[in-house]
């Protein structure tokens, strides 16, 4: 099998149980918005921010770094046992830490205490299995990892539906006890509910993992790994600014239905995260396994190629049915004042996808700090664009300032890039792509809205573009 067919079927299988909760999304949002008001949209976007930001330092880049060294270790029992046990003692001590500020947290978080205990659990869980899971997919076993990553997204799922659409539109078909303490008022409980118990059942599948390798604690292997993964710590702090910031600015400095309406039509840019998230999944690995390879800079090349080739398609796709996608996904009409985002938010993630891409540099040079300033001076974007311009614009602010900043990042990595770890891009077909798909998208967006027949006129003209300028590649890959 070629290098290239197996990054996309690695790809695929990752990205298709990590992203899946992603996708789950095109499942579950439309019952979301169907069940809560805008403003209860917002307590479950509130809860959700605070778990990916304390999800960032929990782990503190032990992820990445697991990866770095798991890879090139001979000794790899002592890498698995150190990062285990160093993100077990943390996370007891981050708790302790809670316990002593929790009244302070609560009121910081802006969670009652039933939702932040809650909250807290869930971390605890999913952190504790954080190396587990990076030991399947450093050790190419991805079919165990999807397995229960499925398992998890099942529950997920599963729980949703019963206390969000059994319970309340067929009663006679739920036991007495559940509706007993069934509460309609407080329906969003029901989310975070859903997610603990995946998370508490994917911690008891995952736990003979725990005593895989002897416990034994390597001091130093520790500290290179903590030198490599906290500047990924900070980056990855800023990112969730990047990623969060905006929804909390919007419910602070407009409203709580504002805030919520903008989060629900955000999660319309589902398709081009998926897609981004399952690069990231299979692309990681990949990179740090074939960095010794002669040709690993042309494949990595190669590879972005064709990142921006399916990635301009989604866009394109997404914002010339937008509108059906809108009705499918986000039924709700109380949701669509914020529609005009997508398109935005849709390109930004394009953006922070090649940006991905390019990190390849920092990483595989062990110049892991590049990327936190790199992070930083974006988070510092989406700070003052945001404060500057909600007032004046309102939600389209952040909208335009996540584009912004994920624009930034991405040509800031591409000119270190070329300094430090220079990779022949093709340049001159990465910007055909990207501006036909930016160019088609805003004139159907702008002038057509909701005319499929030119939709999918500019669709073919995208596919057509491609086909010719990489005819000879497809056909080569094809005969591998």
């Amino acid at each position: 099998m070629s290098t290239l067919k197996r990054f996309f079927q690695d790809t695929i299988i990752y990205g298709f149980a990590t992203v899946l909760p992603r996708l789950m999304n095109f499942i579950l949002v439309p019952l979301h918005v169907t069940a809560l008001s805008t403003v209860g949209y917002s307590v479950n976007t509130t809860f959700f921010v605070w778990a990916a930001f304390f999800n960032v330092i929990l782990t503190y880049g032990m992820e990445t770094a697991f990866f770095r060294y798991f890879s090139h270790s001979e000794k790899k029992e002592q890498v698995f046992s150190t990062a285990f046990i160093s993100l077990t003692v943390t996370t007891v001590l981050f708790f302790t830490l809670v316990f002593i500020f929790r009244d302070y947290l609560i009121g910081l978080v802006d969670l009652s205490p039933k939702y932040f205990n809650m909250l807290l659990a869930i971390l605890a869980l999913d952190t504790l299995v954080v190396v587990p899971f990076a030991y399947l997919r450093a050790s190419n076993r991805p079919i165990k990892f999807a397995g229960i990553k499925i398992f998890n997204i099942a529950i997920v799922v599963l729980v949703n539906f019963f206390f969000l659409w059994l319970v309340p539109d067929y009663p006679s078909l739920v036991p007495d006890f559940v509706l007993d303490r069934y509460s309609s008022e407080d329906q969003v409980q029901y989310i975070f509910l859903a997610n603990l118990l995946a998370s508490g059942a994917t911690f008891l599948i995952l736990l003979p993992y725990f005593f895989k390798s002897k416990i034994e604690f390597k001091f130093g292997i520790f500290k290179q790994m903590w030198k490599y993964g906290w500047p990924i710590m900070i980056a990855g702090i800023a990112f969730v600014i990047n990623e969060m910031l905006d929804k909390i600015l919007l419910k602070d400095m407009i409203s709580e239905d504002v805030m919520g309406a903008y989060a629900g039509c955000y999660k319309l840019a589902i398709f081009m995260t998926i897609f981004v998230q399952a690069f990231r999944m299979g692309a990681e690995p990949f990179f740090f396994n074939h960095s010794k390879q002669e040709n690993a800079k042309q494949i990595y090349a190669n590879i972005l190629n064709y990142f921006v080739i399916f990635g301009s398609l989604i866009l394109l796709v997404m914002v010339v049915f937008l509108d059906f996608f809108k009705i499918l996904i986000i039924p709700n009409p109380d949701y669509w004042i914020t529609i005009s985002i997508v398109p935005v938010i849709l390109l930004a993630n394009l953006f922070l996808g090649i940006y991905h891409n390019l990190a390849i540099w920092y990483k595989l040079t062990d110049r892991t700090k590049a990327g936190m300033y790199i992070s930083i001076f974006g988070a510092l974007i989406t700070i003052f664009m945001n404060l500057a311009l909600i007032p004046v614009i309102g939600f389209m602010a952040s909208a335009y300032t996540t584009l912004a900043a994920y624009g930034t990042m991405m040509l800031i990595s591409f000119y270190f890039g070329r300094k430090y770890y220079p990779v022949p891009y093709k340049l001159k077909s990465i910007s055909v792509y990207l501006l036909l798909a930016i160019g088609l998208s805003a004139v159907s967006f702008n002038y057509f809205r909701e005319n499929y027949l030119i939709g999918v006129l500019f669709v073919a003209i995208f596919l057509i573009t491609v086909i010719l300028i990489e005819r000879k590649d497809f056909k080569q890959i094809l005969n591998q």
